[in-house]
């Protein structure tokens, strides 16, 4: 598995964020990860950041994980899930040069699952999307109504911020979403990280192998 290696993403002309790219030899796709809440301790060392990376990683993907602005050696302050849009493009724009243009998708944990969402929704170059624990007692997802780009959405059955029966009807009513329900894991995955990771490596293969079926 290729090592991370720390680099720097611009966002404007004034605006610094630390991240870690791992980027092996031709990859068949590069995926671009958001870590949790920042103002309740979300970072891209949280556990099931780490994961996601891991296994995407293992599988021969391109991976980049950030920190937020205000977050870690990231300059700037939170911006209220509006300016996070900002860092997320970026770190696509820097994943798609490393990557010289290859398939691109988007995965995010939590708050970040959000802004996975917003940014890989409108992204044409985006070709999946990963929402992990979208706390959909908090937060609004009815943007993705109209969007079609194929999207994995895991859950555990004891999340109290994505509820069994709201994450059941979300899903239900997107059909290009695949849902994978984790037994028993709380919003944090306590002990479930490996069930995680298996719900991961399916998408991450799936968008291997659309690579190569162009």
């Amino acid at each position: 598995m290729i090592p991370e290696q720390p680099v720097k993403l611009s966002v404007g002309a004034d605006l610094s964020l630390e991240a870690l790219l791992a980027l092996p030899p031709s990859p068949p796709a590069g995926v671009v990860i958001c870590h949790p809440h920042p103002l309740y301790g979300g970072d891209m060392e949280n556990p099931v950041v780490v994961r996601v990376q891991e296994v995407c990683a293992a599988l021969g993907l391109a991976t980049l994980r950030f920190n937020f602005r205000g977050v870690g050696a990231s300059g700037g302050v939170h911006g209220g899930g509006v300016a996070e849009q900002e860092d997320a493009a970026a770190a696509l724009d820097v994943l798609a040069k490393a990557t010289n243009g290859g398939v691109l998708a988007i995965a995010g944990y939590s708050f970040g699952s959000r802004i996975a969402a917003l940014v890989g929704s409108r992204d044409g170059r985006v070709a999946g999307i990963a929402l992990i624990a979208p706390p959909l007692a908090m937060s609004d997802f009815g943007f993705l109504e109209d969007t079609r780009v194929p999207t994995l959405a895991v859950a555990g059955t004891r999340d109290q911020y994505c509820p069994p029966d709201d994450f059941a009807r979300f899903t239900a009513a997107r059909p290009w979403i695949t849902a994978a329900a984790i037994e028993g894991a709380d919003h944090f995955f306590f002990g479930k990280l490996f069930p995680l990771g298996e719900a991961v490596s399916e998408w991450a293969q799936r968008l291997s192998r659309g690579r190569q079926a162009r």
